[in-house]
């Protein structure tokens, strides 16, 4: 099997399928921050080819290579102890990096009235994409302010980055569980965020490849 142009052919697929498999073993590093660290640098390097291969803008590639270099620096400096203040700056950054290649992915999949079977995979690649981005945030925000969020298990504590990540999935699907709550204020205006970004995906991005789709097969 041809790899490089499998991944030609399907980047978003390829996306897609590694965000689902981090999230599967993600249970076994939670609380372990340089496994989630090096793990993370991993993803940030396939979600980087990814961008590369749907967009190949030199400008774009420019800037999101800049934000990978330094949140890879700063998850580096996190992870041999810098403390709370580098912490922010590496998920602030990693945060920036995966808001950049969310919205390279969705300019990718706007920028023709033909869908493809990998704009598709981009779909789905570009919730996760974007539910990565805002954890991210709630881990600057709460490295920021650490009483962010609270939850039903032990409400005193920090929240895991696995707690967090759920709450950004069920906040972007409009589900909202109720077991991580935000209580800051910065924490509030973020889910606020993620909740409007949410509506206006559906309603723009995926109802306009619904409506293609719809439109081909007639």
């Amino acid at each position: 099997m041809n790899w490089g142009r499998l991944l030609q052919r399907h980047p978003s697929a390829f996306l897609l399928t590694a965000q689902l498999l981090s999230l599967c073993l993600y249970p076994f590093l939670d609380g372990r921050p340089t496994s989630r660290i090096v793990f993370g640098a991993c993803a940030a390097l396939l979600l980087l080819l990814t961008v590369w291969v749907v967009n190949r803008s030199p400008a774009i590639n420019r800037v999101v290579w800049v934000l990978a270099a330094g949140a890879f620096a700063a998850s580096l400096a996190t992870a041999l102890g810098g403390g709370a203040a580098m912490l922010m700056l590496s998920s602030s950054l990693e945060a920036a990096l995966y808001f950049y290649a969310a919205g390279a992915l969705i300019a990718y999949m706007m920028h023709d009235q033909r869908v493809t079977t990998d704009e598709l995979f981009a779909a789905g690649a570009t919730f996760t994409v974007l539910s990565w981005g805002f954890a991210y945030a709630f881990v600057a925000c709460q490295a920021w302010n650490p009483a962010s969020f609270t939850g039903l298990i032990e409400p005193e504590r920090t929240r895991t980055w696995l707690e967090l990540l759920s709450l950004s999935f069920t906040t972007l699907s409009a589900v909202g569980s109720g077991d991580v709550l935000p209580i800051g204020a910065g924490a509030r205006v973020l889910v606020m965020l993620e909740q409007f970004a949410g509506v206006g995906y559906l309603a723009i991005v995926v109802g306009r490849l619904i409506g293609l789709t719809i439109v081909r097969y007639r």
